[in-house]
């Protein structure tokens, strides 16, 4: 039904209901029918749910493989070790995603919702889930509104629809109807669940409880609104893909070779399998899933609760992030932020927000308040035709009424004028509400003096100097191109309102014009440029007006000229098709007056253009592109449940820049993945060339699938997931996102495999074939070969540590679960070589400790070889 078309009596005709509200039995009825005016409460994954999500990866299939073939080939404990790296691994990820659903819970803040509604002809208070369609209910200032509502009636209503629609300011509501098509913000008949009442007061009757209202839509877009897989999911599938084909080449070339050399068929079955095992980073879900948690953790201490671990590398990749306006980028608290006094230059007020801390200047000098009386009465007339209340609670200040009022009276605080005790001194005697036709509010003061404030067009009809009218309305709109609301303040002496606001007429003195807005957060701005510095776009999503949203994405650097081209509302974006806004989308950086269904096709555009999309917001309507993004960012302390819930990350700061610091996080891990992967690269395409070799030159296999598995899964893992523990580098917000298609193995990671694989290949089988043909036997041989390509990992990982900066200029200290790791390899493959039970397991021989000494340093020839590459090309690039 088409409530907002109808006029109230045929929407109480339409719904069975009448101005008495229902009986105790009609609502009893209906609620059976309709069920409890609540949102379905989303299903929460079980434990195994979360722990199935986290084996659901290429890397472990191929690793349960490799444990499959163990058991096949008899290898019990080998199959073993496998499976636990693999169960680990997904323990790790389901066990901190269960932590940031708890950390969201206590985010939350839960409260039984009353409402007042007219039941067998009384009014009552009722739990709100109790509201059935037909309900007549009463609003006032305070309320929230529970469920969608027609208007019978109201008294000046305004309701703040923030969360809604992206509105900032509050709506004044009106009873009469408007045409079927009017857009959902416009709806002024109309109040809506999840908003609130700032103003006034109602009776309305409810056309819609629960899932059927106008915030239930959006719940339900939001819930059949899938989310992108991340890049790193993309990355790791397009990994493990590379690693199979890789690991089913070495098998076929294993086996021609071995029989090319009449190998026994078991004996080629178990090199090639060994090789195969040697193909797959065992170590890399496990190091990915400790590097994603340390930045998890990183971000926790930032103000980011991470309720998926993918989200963490994926914001490290956004190129795009689509933000809410209001309460996001903006402050949501409206600021007096310039006055115009008649025949005299703009005054700026400094200062945001309800703090009353600031002052006013005039063409750059500062103003006293109570040396200019022009000034104190246009404030003191402020605080007396306002009902707000400014106040501070537990160290923040806080507001009761209107927020418009509210800024009116936190710019009399800044002057010097105590709302209070003006009050008291010139009490009301009377008044004129706000009314939605005459845009005026007025009130009576002892000694018949009125106060007139609204807008300026028909406050100044009532002034009596023409010149001040004609100028005042020229400063009006200059003030009003600047995105300023603004209103009219007035005086009449000598007069009373019982007559209403018509005998006024060429009778009132204007005091002077104020300009509100909703200010921009300093911290948004300066996030904002860092992320522009980073490479990444920032575009604003809002439902405020076109020339308001420009304003803002001015004074946040969005649209630093100030072009309206770069500016498309809620209408043109509808006229355009998916081309059009694709091409529009590499310009437009604001998109103005849009609806939840609008901002998810800009989001899902963004994403056709390649774009890695973080989405922010606070409100209901931010929902389904919350969902929609590759990462969604909601606001913790000011956010709706509904938008917690479709999002990924959770800020509990609500602070936009909290955002650019969690993006340098993710870039940061990153990095260290992409610093895993290099080392554990080398390392198995090292093992597997150095075996090809000497099969083709006719040496035996230089180490056995123990060892090698030895290697992979306990060496290797010490050092890799201490590797990407490494903290930042410095530079990460100084260089462009990584492509979106860009793989793990990117082009520079390749080119230092193709340098740094070799160069272990050649040290390793160099040793290994010179050995051999000085006639040393062959377990002694191996047991040196195979500690020899242990000692190069380990200076390797010191390579790997950074692209170009020397492993000199940077402390390892600074990563000391690095040196822990080091430390403990160290001791275990010192047990491994030397202690008889693991001999017996590793099948190998101690040896003396001058060829330890001669290991040592022949391995760090991986080091210095790196060094020598990193210091070239410093050079050439002159840093």
């Amino acid at each position: 039904m088409q409530w907002h078309a109808l006029e109230p009596d045929a929407v109480l005709e339409a719904l069975g209901a009448t101005r008495s509200g229902l009986t105790t039995d009609a609502a009893a009825v209906r609620r059976a029918e309709v069920g409890p005016n609540a949102q379905p409460e989303p299903p929460r994954p079980s434990r195994w749910a979360r722990l199935g999500r986290q084996l659901a990866n290429p890397l472990n299939y191929l690793l349960m493989g490799a444990a499959v073939i163990a058991v096949v080939l008899g290898e019990l404990s080998d199959a073993i070790v496998i499976a636990v790296v693999v169960v680990l691994n997904a323990a790790i990820g389901a066990v901190q995603e269960g932590r940031a659903e708890h950390a969201l819970e206590a985010l939350r803040r839960v409260t039984a919702q009353q409402a007042r509604v007219v039941r067998d002809g009384e009014e009552q208070t009722i739990d709100a889930r109790e509201l059935v369609p037909g309900d007549v209910i009463t609003l006032a200032a305070g309320d929230a509104i529970v469920a969608d509502a027609r208007l019978l009636d109201d008294s000046a209503l305004q309701v703040a629809e923030a969360a809604l629609t992206g509105e900032s300011v509050p709506v004044q509501k009106e009873r009469g109807a408007v045409a079927a098509d009017t857009p959902l913000a416009d709806r002024r008949c109309l109040v809506h669940a999840g908003t609130h009442v700032t103003g006034g007061r109602a009776r309305a009757v409810v056309v819609a409880t629960g899932p059927r209202t106008e915030l239930g839509a959006i719940a339900s877009l939001t819930a059949t609104t899938r989310p992108p897989p991340t890049p790193l999911t993309r990355r790791i599938e397009q990994l493990g893909c590379q690693v199979t084909v890789a690991a089913a080449v070495v098998l076929v070339v294993v086996v021609v070779l071995g029989l090319a050399r009449s190998m026994a068929p078991a004996q080629i079955a178990m090199i090639g399998i060994s090789q195969v095992v040697g193909m797959i980073p065992e170590g890399l879900p496990i190091a990915m899933t400790i590097g994603l948690a340390i930045g998890v953790q990183r971000m926790a201490r930032r103000g980011a609760i991470v309720r998926r671990l993918g989200a963490v590398e994926t914001l490290g990749s956004t190129t795009m992030i689509c933000s809410d306006k209001t309460g996001t980028l903006t402050r949501n608290e409206m600021t007096v932020a310039e006055l115009h006094l008649p025949g005299r230059a703009a005054i700026a007020v400094t200062g945001t927000g309800y703090q009353p801390t600031g002052g006013f200047e005039e063409d750059g000098r500062a103003l006293d308040p109570g040396a200019d009386p022009a000034l104190r009465r246009l404030l003191e007339a402020c605080a007396l035709c306002s009902d707000a209340t400014v106040f501070a609670l537990d160290g923040r200040w806080r507001t009761l009424g209107d927020p418009t009022e509210a800024a009116l009276v936190t710019a009399a605080l800044k002057g010097g004028v105590i709302p209070e005790q003006v009050r008291a001194e010139a009490p009301r005697e009377t008044e004129l509400p706000f009314d939605a036709s005459t845009r005026m509010m007025a009130t009576q003061h002892p000694g018949r003096l009125v106060i007139v404030k609204g807008a300026p067009e028909v406050v100044l009809e009532l002034c009596a100097s023409a010149e001040d009218r004609v100028a005042a309305l020229a400063a009006a709109e200059r003030m009003a191109s600047r995105a300023l609301r603004v209103l009219a303040v007035a005086i009449v002496e000598d007069a009373s309102l019982e007559g209403g606001l018509a005998q006024l007429r060429d009778r009132a003195v204007l005091l002077g014009l104020v300009g509100q807005l909703d200010p921009p957060r300093d911290e948004a701005i300066a996030a904002i440029a860092r992320c522009h510095r980073a490479g990444i776009e920032v575009a604003m999503l809002t439902g405020d007006h076109r020339a308001t949203a420009l304003a803002i994405a001015v004074r946040l650097g969005l649209v630093p000229d100030g072009d309206a081209a770069r500016v498309v509302d809620g209408r043109e974006l509808d006229a355009m098709d998916d081309d059009a806004l694709d091409s529009a989308l590499a310009e437009v950086r604001v998109f103005s007056r849009v609806h939840p269904a609008q901002k998810l096709r800009v989001v899902a555009a963004c994403q056709r253009r390649g774009e890695v999309v973080a989405v922010t917001g606070d409100g209901v309507n931010d929902a389904p592109a919350l969902m929609r993004a590759d990462v969604g960012i909601a606001m913790g302390a000011s956010g709706t449940d509904v938008a917690k819930e479709a999002a990924k990350i959770v800020l509990t700061d609500d602070n936009f820049a909290t955002i650019a610091a969690a993006v340098e996080e993710g870039r940061v891990v990153h990095r260290n993945i992409k610093k895993a992967v290099l080392l554990l690269g080398t390392t198995s395409l090292a093992e597997v060339l150095i075996l090809i070799i000497a099969l083709c030159v006719g040496l035996p296999a230089p180490f056995l699938a123990v060892q090698i598995l030895w290697n992979n899964l306990v060496t290797e893992g010490l050092i890799t997931v201490n590797l990407v523990m490494e903290p930042a580098e410095g530079d990460e917000m100084r260089e462009p996102p990584a492509a979106v298609d860009q793989p793990l193995l990117a082009r520079a990671l390749v080119f230092r495999l193709a340098f740094l694989t070799p160069l272990i290949v050649a040290v390793v089988l160099g040793w290994y074939a010179w050995r051999w043909h000085a006639g040393v036997p062959l377990d002694m041989v191996r047991s040196e070969t195979f500690t020899l390509l242990v000692v190069c990992e380990w200076w390797n990982v010191l390579n790997c540590r950074s692209n170009l900066g020397s492993a000199f200029d940077r402390s390892v200290l600074r990563n000391r679960w690095l040196i822990g790791g080091l430390v403990v390899g160290n001791l275990l493959h010192v047990a491994v070589i030397f202690a008889p039970p693991l001999q017996r397991v590793f099948h190998t021989v101690p040896f003396e400790w001058p060829i330890v000494v001669a290991i040592g340093a022949v391995g760090s020839v991986v080091l210095w070889a790196e060094e020598l590459r990193k210091w070239a090309q410093r050079r050439r690039r002159g840093r």
